[in-house]
């Protein structure tokens, strides 16, 4: 496949693609429902094929499904293509233009702080603190469940992965998990269906006129700016009063950074980029682990498999005991993993070249906006055999399975290429204390009729619920 060339002449242009009917002057902008964004883009890919176009006003913008193409474009960040360009102003806008969204020059030294932050040894080195923040999440469950509670899912994971990145990344445990209002995880979930609708929006209304959401979200955001804020203060004290050789989490490596003579990072720039984290961590791992349950509760013979194999690590424990027994969980990364095949919380991926590229025979102008879709690739039987079928044990093989009937490279939920998620390894060690602490001590229910549970873009592709009923395993 010829994925870049500089030949104009083989190249069509994005005007020759298919488009679904639209509306004079409007296109298809009433056809875009923005919490079934990723839905409507995969049905019109169906019918189309790919690429296709889809028009917002005047403004085309270009949907593909190709994972090769999608992972040549992501090696090629962030030098010859960038993120739509809509999201670095919205996120600035509301302090989070952190690592996430930043471009040019300004990437490189805050990747490599947070990929330190994040990478294996201090994983390994935390792992004592991830142990008793999973700890209070089974204390929390083992009340639901003697109380007969229902435990909304989604909600409980984003206070425990909340938890988990402040100690982490920023030296503070906010234990929102051991409360049950005003905790910070209530004003960030406001954030992302926000960002999801600015960026996306044909028109910046919220610059003029102030909506009942856009007040909201304000709301929101001084008070967890003002939290990300103390939150530095303190930092900035503990380094003063308790001075160390090394910095003993991001924040204090990001402070430190910022104090260096002509480091160029602001106190903005720390904060945006302490938000980024929380909002990241909050709602994407938690999410994944979410719409695990809904296969899990579906299955129990694989809940009998699941506790198995909890208890054959975990013993009498109610967590599994150390980092080194975490490498005896591969099922519980399998199921998770799995999942994100056929309900992936990256959904769709978008993209503009810096410069004017003929990509697949298409020629794209400097600028032109590009949505990669994910879940076609992980459905496409060229990829993974019985694509429908749910089955976690298509990542435990030892790989005697034919190459077309399983090819991992189609799955792009962590990205790839130089700006691969650098969260991807704390994620993988959060699914595996979770979910066998979950299934070594209960067995789960869902609390509604699996059906009536819907896929919402807000940003990302969440469950719009995740309702258990928690039974505590008595042996």
């Amino acid at each position: 496949m010829d994925t870049v060339s500089s030949s104009r002449a083989r190249c069509r242009q994005v005007s020759d693609l298919p488009c679904p009917k639209g509306l004079p002057f409007v296109g298809n902008l009433h056809q875009l429902s923005p919490t079934r964004l990723h839905l409507v883009l995969e049905q019109w890919a169906q019918e189309l094929g790919s690429p296709f176009r889809f028009q917002i006003c005047r403004m085309p913008v270009t949907v593909w499904t190709d994972p090769e193409l999608c992972q040549a474009i992501m090696r090629e960040r962030p030098h010859r293509y960038r993120r739509y360009a809509s999201i670095e102003p919205v996120l600035e806008e509301i302090g989070t233009n952190g690592l996430f969204s930043a471009e040019g020059a300004a990437w490189a030294p805050q990747r490599k702080l947070i990929m330190q932050s994040l990478s294996i040894p201090n994983i390994k080195a935390f792992y004592p603190g991830l142990k008793a923040t999973t700890e209070r999440l089974y204390r929390r469950w083992q009340s639901a469940a003697a109380h007969g509670k229902v435990v909304e899912m989604t909600d409980d994971l984003k206070r425990y992965t909340v938890d988990v990145t402040s100690a982490l990344a920023f030296g503070e445990d906010p234990r929102t998990l051991e409360q049950d209002r005003g905790v910070i995880q209530e004003h960030l979930a406001l954030i992302f269906p926000m960002l999801m609708n600015r960026i996306n929006a044909p028109f910046p209304y919220w610059r003029y006129v102030k909506l009942p959401r856009d007040r909201q979200l304000d709301r929101s955001l001084v008070e967890v700016h003002r939290y990300v804020r103390s939150m530095m203060s303190r930092a900035r004290e503990r380094m003063r009063d308790e001075p160390s050789e090394s910095p003993r989490h991001l924040l204090e490596a990001m402070l430190a950074m910022r104090d260096t003579p002509g480091s160029g990072v602001t106190d903005d720039q720390v904060a945006a980029n302490v938000l980024t984290l929380l909002l990241a961590g909050e709602d994407t791992t938690a999410n994944s682990i979410a719409w695990a349950l809904l296969y899990i509760a579906a299955d129990p013979a694989l809940q009998q498999r699941l506790f198995d194999s909890a208890r054959g690590v975990l013993g009498s424990e109610s967590v599994c005991p150390d980092f080194t027994s975490l490498k005896q969980l591969d099922l519980f990364e399998a199921v998770c993993t799995e999942t994100g095949r056929l309900r992936p919380v990256a959904a769709v991926n978008s993209f503009e070249p810096l410069e004017d590229v003929c990509l697949a025979d298409i020629m794209l102008p400097a600028g032109t906006k590009m949505f990669f879709l994910n879940r076609p690739a992980t459905l496409d039987e060229k990829n993974f055999s019985n694509p429908l079928q749910f089955d976690p044990d298509r990542w435990l093989h030892d790989g005697s399975r034919p190459r077309t009937a399983h090819d991992p490279r189609a799955y792009l939920q962590f990205g790839a290429g130089p700006r691969v998620c650098p969260g991807r390894y704390l994620a993988a060690v959060e699914m595996r204390l979770v979910l066998s602490m979950l299934m070594a001590n209960f067995s789960i229910q869902m609390a509604v009729d699996p059906g009536t549970i819907r896929e919402v873009t807000a940003f990302t592709m969440v469950p719009s619920a995740m309702p258990v009923r928690l039974t505590a395993r008595t042996a």
